[in-house]
């Protein structure tokens, strides 16, 4: 069952196997703010081993890019908000992946990565991408980046 993460008690339940958990839990508690206040929507996440679906459905679409994420997924939750299908796997490590895909035809479709404070760029996006800061009164210091989805994916 999908745990409601609480952004006004923040709380590390769910990702204490991280070096980061103090600040992952910021960052998670800061997309959950931002669902309420945009959408009105509870952001609740499951263990990732509760969702591999979700876990799948984020690593084909990070192929397209040939990214392959080395750290273990701990949450994973999906919301279907205004036609958009937003996918969120929090890593170990301290990284939070967000696919955001438009189903309709012509829609915006991205990934998004976003480091929670403390955490070393993975090696796997060092590479590749420029990561921006931004202040966060629930993560501290986010830094994050995206890239636009080409591809067509379907979660089956």
């Amino acid at each position: 069952m999908a745990t409601p993460i609480d952004f006004v008690t923040v709380s590390t339940a769910g990702l204490e196997s991280s070096p980061h958990a103090a600040a992952l839990a910021g960052l998670r508690a800061n997309e959950a703010r931002y669902f309420s206040n945009k959408y009105k929507a509870v952001f609740a996440t499951d263990p990732a081993s509760a969702r591999p679906e979700l876990i799948d459905y984020a690593t084909r679409v990070l192929a397209e890019r040939d990214i392959v994420i080395g750290s273990k997924p701990l949450e994973a939750t999906e919301l279907l908000v205004d036609g958009i299908r937003w996918t969120h796997v929090f890593y170990e490590s301290g990284l939070a992946v967000n696919v955001l895909y438009t189903l309709a035809d012509g829609g915006k479709r991205a990934v998004g990565f976003k480091l929670s404070m403390g955490m070393d760029v993975p090696e796997e996006l060092a590479t590749k991408f420029k990561f921006a800061r931004m202040k966060s009164a629930l993560a501290g210091e986010i830094r994050g980046t995206f890239f636009v989805i080409k591809g067509e994916y379907s979660h089956d």
